[in-house]
């Protein structure tokens, strides 16, 4: 593919695919996998990794109260709100190389390009690399972007992980600082514009050959815990028709959330992930089974009806299994729109540099949508080979990564000379 060469600055695409690759080598894996959780030693090796990075940048780095790394350059007007860029560099177990490292990264090189072209921004510059997106041993996730809004439930340092770790104590191992969480949270006037560049995770963009995606909406989703009560009895004398297997139900409930999404159309995604079978012996019919079951849609009725046909389901499958079934909802992230000005603005950085785009839903949650509480935000995709991601095989191409952080710069530029709209 042809890029055209404007005049505004490049990327140093060399120096960019080696930092995704040092950042990648920090919790390998055999196997090609990166296991660097939030607050463990490899996050808090990948932190100062980054640090160093921002450093190198000229950016003045600092660790706010929520644990989110953050690299500031300052801008040429006196006030004005920040143009932040961001991501998360933690992963979870035996996950990639790309996922939320290249965003942080390529905010970092834009930033020292910048530096190095000698271009003063009118707005201030901050790149942050947001503390726990995916929730390590049984955390919130997206905690340092709830900081970060302003928006931590109340008590949230003094939940206990799933070790009984108390998040007050992880958030110290990382330079956080439970007692003054509220000093992390940004006020809207501060933020001109959230962008958030980051891999596919999905393969839409690799089946149209398009190198660039501009997000539309992020998909919002809920967790729904699911348990099943029978009664446990003899397998080798309890006879099939007087059974309450507890397992039966499940059985029926996975295959039910899966229709609510392939056949019936409820939702975009429906999965049951987690089944945990008590008592768990090969010679006892079960008596209880719990279930992890996910909603994800870019609609939040869609999420509503999806909860509303699983009580449905719930409900027969109990009549016909003679089971009890329990549906409680839990944690949610709304969807959220990324803001239709950034889009546009993306959709031209792109046109630009000779790029062609694809506009598309982000299937995948991002701190974007819990930042876009107080700013507007957009995202920038690049493709995901074989949408593989979370995964030892995610891959995007040197090419991809250096184009999206051209996209990227290009729509910094453009966005730092668009007068602000007071919010």
């Amino acid at each position: 593919m042809t890029v055209l060469q404007g005049t505004r600055p490049r990327v140093n695409a060399g120096r960019l695919v080696e930092q995704v690759a040092g950042l990648g080598a920090i919790g390998a894996v055999p196997g090609g996998g990166v296991t660097r959780l939030a607050f463990t030693p490899g996050d808090v090796e990948g932190r100062a990794y980054v640090a160093r990075l921002m450093e190198e940048a000229a950016l003045a780095v600092r660790i706010d109260a929520a644990g989110n790394l953050i690299g500031h350059r300052p801008g040429a007007v006196p006030g004005a709100p920040a143009l932040v860029l961001g991501s998360h560099i933690d992963t979870v177990p035996d996950g990639g190389a790309y996922d939320g490292a290249y965003g942080v990264l390529a905010g970092v090189e834009v930033a020292r390009t910048l530096h190095e072209e000698g271009v003063r921004l009118n707005h201030p510059l901050a790149v942050v690399a947001f503390c726990d997106e995916e929730g390590a041993h049984g955390t919130m996730g997206m905690l340092g972007s709830h900081g970060f809004a302003g928006v931590l439930p109340p008590g949230a340092a003094r939940v206990l992980d799933d070790r009984g770790i108390p998040v007050a104590d992880l958030l110290a191992a990382v330079g956080g600082d439970a007692e003054r969480l509220a000093e992390a949270a940004w006020s809207p006037r501060d933020i001109a514009a959230y962008l958030e560049l980051h891999i596919e995770q999905g393969a839409v963009l690799e089946r149209l050959g398009v190198p660039i995606g501009v997000v539309e909406t992020i998909t919002g989703r809920v967790n729904v815990s699911v348990t099943v009560d029978g009664v446990a009895g003899h397998a080798g004398t309890t006879p099939m028709e007087h059974r309450a297997d507890a397992l039966d139900g499940a059985a029926r409930l996975v295959l039910a959330v899966r229709a609510i999404a392939a056949d019936e159309r409820v939702v975009l995604r429906a999965t049951t992930g987690t089944c945990a079978v008590e008592p768990g012996m090969w010679n006892v019919v079960p008596g209880r089974v719990r279930l992890g079951v996910e909603f994800r849609d870019t609609s939040a009725g869609a999420l509503e009806a999806a909860l509303a046909r699983l009580a449905e389901a719930a409900a027969e499958v109990a009549g016909a299994t003679g089971t009890r079934v329990t549906v409680v909802p839990g944690a949610r992230t709304s969807p959220v729109d990324c803001d239709a000005d950034l889009r546009e603005l993306i959709a031209r950085a792109s046109a630009e540099q000779g790029l062609p785009y694809h506009r598309l839903p982000s299937g995948a949650g991002h701190d974007a949508q819990i930042v876009a509480r107080i700013a507007p935000v957009g995202m920038i995709f690049v493709p995901s080979r074989d949408g593989v991601s979370h995964a030892p095989g995610e891959y995007t191409a040197p090419e991809h990564l250096a184009w999206g952080a051209d996209v990227l710069l290009t729509a910094v530029l453009m966005r730092d000379a668009t007068p602000d709209i007071k919010r």
